[in-house]
This record gives C-alpha cells, structure tokens and sequence, in this order.
C-alpha cells in the first residue's frame, strides 16, 4: 500500500498581487481536486502586516506517481502561466516526510497537546518492543553504544513507516473533528 504523499511549496508574491494572487489559488484549488489523486489542499498567508511576500501551499496527494502526474499536467502548467505575472522568481518544493509529515492535513494542524499524546502513544510500545526484539539478536557482545544506535534506528523506522502512519488514520477523528 503506497503512502500519502505531502508537498511543501512556497512562492514569492509580488507587491500588490498579494489578493489577485489569493483568489487565482482558492479558484485553481477547487479545479484540482477535480485531478485523480490529489487528496488535499491549504494555502498558508503570511500573517496580516507581515513584510514577507511568501506564500505557502501544501497538496497533499495520493502517492507519488499522482504527484508527478498533477505537475505534469496541462491543468497545472496552465495555472503556472496564469500567475506567472503575480510572482517573483521559481517556486520551492520540499516533500515532507517523517514527523513534519505525520500530522499533515490540509486544513489547520490538530493542538499540539494532541499529537503530542498520540507520539507518546506510539513510542512507548515501540521502545519497549525495538529493544526485547534486537537483544536477541545483536544485544550478547555489541558494545552498548552501538547496541542503543541499533535501538534508536529501529524505534525511528517503526515509528515513521508503521506506528504513526497507522495511529494518526485511526485517530483522523479525533484529530481533525472539525474536518470530516
């Protein structure tokens, strides 16, 4: 089962295009969800009196072959085009991964209380498993820093590929409730 994919992209907003540049986004959102395997959408402003002109939109895809075909698109080179006039320089991409990507939602983060508790949830039955299953294995002669990197290495790929994946679908409810 492929995983979700999330995009990070921030584009420089030219003086005075800030609004024009707002509304072209919100009309090209709604005609992107019409493209199969994108699954979400948000546009981050910078706050109001801020002298920043960067604008932040994360997309939020099915995996990565629909995040390839969305950029490959005609409907997005023609959305490109259209607010070339309204930017400074290229957009900057970054694909999230890991934590940054495990509360990932296109509309408003849950508290940070929430995804707190929800880690804590997944750490403590990993940390106690990573370790009973590796001493075994490799705990009878390592060195006991080489055996806690092992440990460390192992809760880290459990936790970002298996345990929070899992624990953030199964909790989307109480997470988002203001999203369903």
């Amino acid at each position: 089962m492929s995983q979700p994919v999330h995009v990070a992209i921030t584009r420089k907003i030219k003086p005075g295009c800030e609004a024009t540049f707002q509304a072209a986004l919100k009309e090209f959102f709604t005609t992107s969800f019409a493209h199969i395997g994108v699954q979400g959408a948000s546009m981050l402003v910078p706050p109001p009196g801020s002298p920043s002109p960067e604008f932040g939109i994360l997309r939020t895809f099915a995996n990565e072959r629909e995040r390839d075909n969305f950029y490959a698109s005609p409907m997005f080179k023609a959305w490109e085009e259209r607010i070339q006039p309204l930017v400074e320089g290229e957009p900057v991409y970054r694909q999230l991964n890991g934590l940054e990507a495990w509360f990932c939602s296109p509309q408003n983060p849950p508290p940070r209380w929430k995804m707190a508790l929800l880690t804590w949830l997944a750490v403590w039955p990993v940390s106690m498993a990573v370790p009973a299953a590796l001493n075994p294995l490799i705990g009878q002669g390592v060195p006991r820093a080489i055996f806690a990197g092992a440990v460390a290495g192992g809760i880290v790929l459990i936790l970002t590929w298996v345990a929070m994946p899992l624990l953030v679908k199964l909790a989307k409810s109480w997470l988002y409730p203001n999203n369903l």
